[in-house]
C-alpha cells in the first residue's frame, strides 16, 4: 500500500481573509460584517491569536467602547460569540 501526499500550499493570513471573505460574508448582516471586517483586520496585521476567544471581550471594546454597546449594535452575548467562531469556521473552511 503506498502513501500519497498531497502538497499543501501556504497561504498568508491576507490572502486567506480574501478567498474566504464572500462565505464569510454572505451569513452575517451589515453591523456583524462590520465587526467581522474589523476583527478579519486584526488577525491580518496582529496574528491568529486574535481569533482567540479570549480576545473577543478586548475586540468587542476596541470597536464598540463596552460590552453593553456591542450588544446593542451586534444582538446577545450569545449571539456575538456564535457569530465570533461561526465565521472563523468558515474563514478555515476548504471552501473558497
Amino acid at each position: 500500500m503506498s502513501c500519497i501526499r498531497q502538497a499543501v500550499r501556504a497561504i498568508t493570513r491576507e490572502q486567506r481573509v480574501e478567498d474566504h471573505k464572500e462565505i464569510i460574508f454572505n451569513k452575517y448582516s451589515g453591523k456583524q460584517q462590520e465587526f467581522i471586517n474589523f476583527v478579519l483586520q486584526h488577525y491580518v496585521n496582529e496574528g491568529v491569536r486574535e481569533l482567540d476567544i479570549e480576545k473577543l471581550p478586548d475586540l468587542l471594546e476596541l470597536k464598540y467602547d463596552s460590552i453593553p454597546d456591542a450588544v446593542t449594535q451586534l444582538g446577545n452575548v450569545r449571539d456575538i460569540r456564535d457569530m465570533f467562531v461561526g465565521f472563523q469556521e468558515a474563514l478555515y473552511s476548504k471552501e473558497a
